[in-house]
This record gives C-alpha cells, structure tokens and sequence, in this order.
C-alpha cells in the first residue's frame, strides 16, 4: 500500500510538470515580434527589422486583433504623438458668422483747408498710401495768413521794445500766437517764424494723425476756399469687424458679449474682443443684420477688406473634451486612441457631442484622467491600417 501511494505522487508530479512544459511552449510559440514600422515582418524572437532596421518589439497573439498599437519611444517622438489626461471643462455650442474688417469711422480724419488760397504742392498724391503724423502734407499760399503772421510780427517786436514798461504788449503776443495755432501752424513754425523776423507767403502744413490716405479732394494749382476738403485719413490702430447676423441667430449676440474672431491669414492667431454694436433694423430686403465689434491693430498686421469669422458661443456646460484634432471620424462613427498601462495604443469608439472651433464634448467612451492622444491620432490609424488592413475598426462597437 505504501508503495503504491509512492508511485501515485510520482506519476502526479510527472504530469504536472509535462503540464507546465506544455504551457510554456504555447507561451512561447504565441508570442511574436514585428516591427512598428514595417507591419508584415514577424518573427518568432527578437531580432531587428531587415528593412529599416529597428528593433523589434513583442506583441501578443492578440495583439492584432484587438487592435492595439505598440511604439517605442524614439517613434512616439519622431510622430509628435502627444496625449493629455481628459477633465471637464466648459464647452458651448459655437455659431460662426462670416465678417470683414473695415475702417473705424470714429477714428477717420478729414483734413480740411483752415484758410482761403492756392495749393501750391501736394505731398502726397495716391489713395492707399500710409502717412506719419507730422509728415509734410500740402504746401497752400495764403494772403490771409501771411497777414496774420505780419500781425504776429509786429506785435512781438513791440513786446520786446517797450514790454518792460508796458504789459499789455505781452498779451498781444499771445492773442496772435494762438490765432496762428488756429489757423493750423504748428509750435515748431511759430518759433521758426520768431526767429526769421519774417513771414512766409506759402505755408506747409502737415499730417496731424497716422493712417492711410482714402481720400483725396484737391489738385495742385487749384484754389479753395475755407472748410474745404482736401485729405481723409484713416487710422489702423483699431478696426471694426462687421459680420451677418441671421433672423434666428439674434438671440446668440448682445452689445457686451465677448466673442473670437478668426482672421483669414491669422487663423492661429484668434483676437478677442466684445460686441460693440448690433443694427437695430435687418437690410433692406433682407433677414440680415449687422453685428460689430472693435478689433485692436497696434502693429497694423490687419488691413480693412480682410475677411474673418466671427465665433458666436452659446451655452456653456461642464463635459469631458479633446481637441478637435484628436478625434477620427469616419463613415461608421468617430473613435480616439488611448493609451493604456503597458503602453499600448488602442483605438476607442467614442460618442461626441457639441463641438467648436477648438474643442469636441465626449459624451459617452471615455471617463475622466484617461490617457488620450491629442496628436499624431491619424498616424496612429494609419499604423493600424497597415496591420489589419481594411476597416480597423470594423469590430469595434461603441
């Protein structure tokens, strides 16, 4: 009997451990190594691609099948795949209006003739072109105000014989000083003038703001009366953006709300800024009104004419989202890749839901401090393409 018992537990570890061999051989034989790049090389131990060379990495029997993708981190970097924990934060439904920018009519600048004469010079001649303050910007010949720098004249010369004695005279200097200012002359002219002791018949007068020249009202030679129009002078240190408001959008818009305004040429460059105006009245024949908005220019980058568009956000919630890029959407629904524990990248359904310019809300699929990848996503499918072929994600159901 003792015997017998001796020989049973023999027999019971030689089966257990044929078991065990078997199962590691399975382990072995199910387990492959491929190259990340190169998909079609599979091996059954480690070794290096002969195509590109790279090492090879183990995958699982399964490793296909499920979809996941392994890279190494040399190839992570080379695809500038990046992923960020997902959170909640606010997202709104976004309503973009197409807008142009245009001049700021607040801050036009019509140069007009201060007295009667002659233009004798014209500085500048071409609409569109940008003028400084203080540059020169037409040169007028003027009896009127050749009198009044006569009469400027005189009055200093009294105030410096007999002002000591008397001074009143110092108060004629001043009357005349400030009716030349009046007239338009510049301090830097008055004091040029009190130097020569002498008038000049033709006066230069110039640009009194920075800007761009849209108008242009007189000739050289041409004589003009006072108050005429002769310059109109845009500035661009800020421009309105006007936009088109649909009927049923007016509910999305009011003077103060904050808005971004996307810029054609500027795109990565969003300006904020607040509605400033809305029309009380649509156009003539039409279901449109007008929306607009101050746009800061201090560099003058942006020209009028330029168009733009206009973000309208309506109501703003708590959700779970990505960037827009992030998501891959395609015939049969939209998926995100998620990075797991091991490492590997896995192709997940996903729902959306409102979305902008910017964000994407996730509405069911993914839960918060997940793993997520934010950019490189569609190197990510493409890898996987390679690997199945077909539709990657043909098995996958939300």
């Amino acid at each position: 009997m003792k015997k017998l018992t001796i020989v049973l537990i023999i027999l019971v570890f030689i089966v257990f451990a044929s078991c065990k061999k078997q199962q590691e051989q399975v382990h072995e034989t199910s387990t492959k190594y491929t190259c990340p790049m190169h998909s079609q090389i599979v091996q059954d131990k480690p070794g290096t691609c002969p195509i590109c060379g790279m090492d090879l990495v183990r995958i699982d029997a399964t490793g296909v099948d499920n979809g996941s993708v392994m890279l190494n981190e040399s190839q992570i970097r080379l695809g500038n795949i990046t992923t960020t924990l997902t959170r909640f934060q606010d997202i709104g439904s976004t309503t973009a209006l197409n807008g142009k920018l245009t001049i700021n009519e607040d801050e036009t600048e019509v140069i007009s003739s201060r007295v009667k004469g002659r233009i004798e010079k014209l500085y500048f001649k071409e609409i569109g072109q940008r003028i400084k303050q203080g540059e020169p910007l037409y040169k007028i010949y003027s009896e009127e105000l050749l009198t009044l720098q006569q009469e400027y004249l005189l009055a200093l010369q009294q105030y410096e014989t007999l002002g000591q004695q008397e001074r009143r005279y110092e108060r004629f200097v001043k009357a005349s000083e400030k009716k030349l200012r009046l007239f338009g002359l510049s301090e830097n002219q008055i004091k040029k003038l009190a130097a020569q002791k002498s008038g000049e018949s033709s006066v230069t007068f110039t640009a009194p703001a920075t800007g761009v020249i849209s108008r242009i009202d007189a000739l050289e030679g041409q004589y003009v009366e006072e108050g005429s129009s002769l310059y109109r002078i845009e500035k661009l240190d800020r421009l309105w953006i006007e936009a088109e408001l649909y009927s049923n959008e007016t509910h999305l818009a009011y003077p103060g709300d904050s808005i971004k305004i996307r810029i054609t040429g500027f795109e990565n460059e969003p300006v904020n800024s607040k509605v400033t105006f809305i029309s009380p009245e649509f156009r003539g024949g039409t279901q449109i009104m007008m929306l607009r908005a101050m746009v800061p220019n201090p560099e003058h980058r942006f020209l009028p004419g330029m168009h733009a568009l206009v973000m309208l956000v309506d109501t703003e919630k708590k959700v779970i989202t990505l960037p827009t890029d992030a998501v891959i959407r395609d015939a049969k629904g939209d998926h995100v890749w998620v990075r797991g524990n091991d490492g590997a990248f896995t192709p997940r359904r996903v729902l959306t839901g409102v979305d902008n310019a910017d964000n994407v809300e996730i509405r069911y699929g993914l839960d918060e401090n997940e793993n997520v990848v934010i950019t490189g996503a569609y190197l990510l499918y493409s890898e996987l393409v390679l690997k199945k072929g077909g539709d990657p994600m043909a098995d996958h159901r939300h």
